[in-house]
Formats: structure tokens, sequence, C-alpha cells
């Protein structure tokens, strides 16, 4: 490997030289600038992280704990983090709690199941010497296990903290889900379903609050016969169908693609065409939504968004600690990203 030393060597100028030129400071000509960036091409030469790390007290690692790499929404939230800290020569080391693969979705509020996997890898973060920590969650609740005695900073992705020293970032649920009712509503459909997944979650409720904001907004009533809560899979979209399409909707909207899906069968099933006879539109833009027939009119989740928000909340907050700036309000910082509505062929006008 070549050495910082072995740089300023080749190129008749000290090491300080060729590391302020490497971190921007350079006070050099820029004659001198090019020829050590030259050199540094030429050779390949990487710097020693882990040996910048100890001089200035810092690992230059992220820890990144996800509650389950396999959850829909992971992958892209994590490449994003890796990409944004990488680009800043921060290593990301993720830590897979597998929570969805464990126990499916029974583990919810069973605090014993969930802290016997979370609290040997918050202990074996702590003693890694990482600098910070991004949690990725598989769905928006309120975590509690971060809080003000937490040594390292912490941002929250994709869920809600009750702690003022940690920001979270997450998705905008009920503008996102109000643009979506309008829609709806501009197309002529004031009797309108809403199949949400479960009634106790964030998701849900927020999605739920978009729509009853978009009905009030166009002076229509909101009728509690037209609310369905389901369990986020495609059966109890099916379900939620079949019992929203016999009180008279015209239009339903689905809160997840997966229980779209279900809806789309049992309209199949009765023979009732969407985009004809029936207006239906989703949340998430899964994969599957675009090969739906017809394709499903949705609204794309700004997952990739989230990821850079969240890592560089985290990088920031790395350098207000490195120059002694620490600081929280009262409340915990809510970064709400929006979403953006994918208009496919499943919506018509009201007949």
């Amino acid at each position: 490997m070549v050495t910082l030393k072995e740089i300023a060597e080749a190129c008749g100028v000290s090491a300080t030289t060729v590391s302020n030129v490497i971190n921007g400071k350079a006070k050099t000509s820029e004659e001198t600038r090019q020829r050590i960036l030259e050199v540094i091409k030429e050779t390949g030469y990487k710097p020693n992280i882990m040996a910048k790390g100890l001089r200035i007290k810092r690992s230059r690692t992220i820890a990144l704990i996800a509650e389950d790499i396999a959850q829909f929404t992971s992958p892209a939230i994590i490449e994003s983090i890796m990409e944004t800290c990488e680009k800043l020569d921060y290593r990301v080391v993720v830590h897979n709690l597998r929570l969805y693969d464990r126990w499916q979705d029974t583990w919810y509020g069973r605090d014993d199941e969930y802290h016997s996997v979370i609290d040997p890898v918050i202990k074996d973060v702590m003693s890694a010497q990482v600098d910070g920590i991004i949690y990725v969650a598989g769905h928006a609740r309120i975590i509690k296990t971060f809080n003000k005695t937490t040594e390292l900073p912490v941002v929250m992705c994709y869920a809600y903290s009750e702690s003022p020293m940690i920001p979270s970032v997450v998705i905008d649920d009920e503008q996102s889900a109000y643009e979506m009712v309008s829609y709806l509503i501009r197309h002529g459909h004031e009797k309108i379903g809403f199949v949400g997944g479960r009634i106790d979650n964030i998701h849900t409720a927020q999605r739920l609050m978009g729509y009853q904001k978009a009905v009030f907004e166009k002076g229509l009533l909101f009728d509690p016969k037209y609310i369905y809560y389901g369990d986020w899979s495609r059966k109890s979209g099916y379900e939620g169908a079949e019992k929203l399409v016999p009180q008279g909707v015209t239009a339903l909207f689905g809160i997840s693609d997966m229980m779209t899906g279900g809806i789309y069968d049992y309209l199949y099933e009765k023979g009732i065409s969407i985009g004809k006879d029936i207006s239906v539109v989703g949340f998430d833009n899964e994969s599957i939504s675009a090969f739906f027939r017809p394709q499903l009119t949705t609204t794309e989740l700004p997952l990739r968004e989230i990821g850079k928000k969240s890592a560089e909340l985290l990088l920031d907050k790395l350098e207000s600690h490195a120059k002694g700036e620490l600081h929280s309000g009262d409340k915990p910082e809510v970064y709400k990203i929006p979403c953006k509505m994918v208009i496919r062929q499943s919506v018509c006008e009201k007949k």
C-alpha cells in the first residue's frame, strides 16, 4: 500500500501539504495541488480511515441497525444510507435483527422478545467504538429503545423517537393520502372506501387523517361505514372490498398495494371492471403494482430520500459533536419526506 509519506516524497512536499490537499484545506499553489492529485490518482492511494479515526478519536464507522432487511422498504433505505456515508469515507456496519423473519408480525408490543434481540446488538455496537447509529424500522411507530442516556448520536429512520435528542425521518403519510383522495374526488367520486391496515398502526392513522382532510375540504360528509381496518394482507384487502362495495362506494383506496391486490381479486370475481365500473388506488408502489390489470394508480414511497436524509442528519450530528455543539429542543425533530403519486389506469370518472 502506498503511504501518505511516499506521496509527499514523490511530489517533493511535506506530508502535511498532501493531507491538506486531500481534505480540501490546501494553502498551496494550484500547480502543486494538481501534481499531488495526479500522483494520488496514478498510485491509487487510499487514506487509512482507521488511522485517521484514531488521531481524531473517531472511527468513521456507522452502525446501521435494521429490524429486518427483508422488509420491502428496507433495501432501498439501507443502500441509500450506505451510499451517502461511503461518499464521505464512513464505513457502515449492518446489524439485521430479523424480527419479521423470526416472528412475522407477532412481535409487536412483546417487549421481552424484542429486547432479547436488540439488547445484545446494542451492546456489541457500543463496544465496537462506532461513531453513531441509524435505526431502520420496518414500520412506523414510536420507538423507546434509545433515550437521553444513549451515549452515541442516533437517528431514527422510518419510525419515531420520543427523545428530543434523536431526530426521526419518516414518509409524509397524511399529505400523501390527502393528495390521493383529492385526486379521486376531482374525478367525481364522493363515496370512497378506505381499506386500512391495523387500527393501531401509525401509517393507518395518518393515512386516514389525510382521507378525512380531503373529504372535509371538499365539503363531503365523513361516513364511518366506508372505513375498513385489515391487517395489511391480501386477504384483508379482499375482505375490505367485500364489505365496502355493497355500501355503494364508487372508489376504493387500499392503503397498501398488498391489500389492494385483494381488492382486485374481489372485483374480478364479481365481474366489476376496474377503471370503468369502479376506481381503485393503492399505496407503496411495490413492483407488483405495475403488473396489475389495469395498472394500479398508487403512491411511491421516497425510500432512497429517507435513507439519504437519515445519513446526512447523523453525519451532521457527528460534526456538531466533534465541535462540542450539543443541542436539542424540547421535542423530537421529525422530518417528513413527501411521496409521489404514480398515475396509471385504475381510476375513471364517476358515471
